[in-house]
């Protein structure tokens, strides 16, 4: 729960308790009278996912592919973007990238492999110990 601070209504700091609603201690403002209770914070995603969903947004991955990799909602996804604004660079060749989720000695094998790292773009990021690998293939 939120700490209160101050009444929402005058912004005084003098406010004393005056019972409970649905579960949730309300207070009474000894300056205005206004009765309030503290909002319930809600469910807060790390930054380092919202970091992530944006990465792969902006590399060309869709509000669903992100949801299925992350488990994060695509509409978490499509409010950040709209939120930080972000857009996507146009490509000069219309690509659609792959990616795949690796475990690290398959990424390992992956990269022995010359074939692998010929005529593409790849990208590699780390998410929650899995190895996420995005690429294009120029000879589409």
């Amino acid at each position: 729960m939120k700490e209160v601070k101050h009444c929402p209504k005058c912004s005084s700091a003098s406010y004393v308790k005056s019972g409970i609603i649905k579960d949730r201690q309300r207070y009474r403002c000894k300056e205005c009278n206004y009765y309030f209770t503290v909002q319930k914070l809600g469910k807060r995603i790390s930054d380092y996912y919202v970091v992530k969903a944006l990465q792969l947004y902006i590399e060309g991955v869709s509000y669903r592919e992100i949801e299925r990799i992350l488990g994060i909602s695509h509409v978490s996804v499509m409010n950040w973007v709209k939120t930080y604004k972000i857009k996507r660079p146009q490509l000069q060749h219309n690509h659609k990238p792959s990616f795949e989720v690796l475990e690290h000695e398959q990424l390992l094998e992956r990269m022995k492999s010359p074939e692998y790292l010929e005529q593409k773009g790849l990208l590699i990021s780390e998410v929650e110990g899995k190895f996420f690998v995005l690429n294009w293939n120029q000879n589409q």
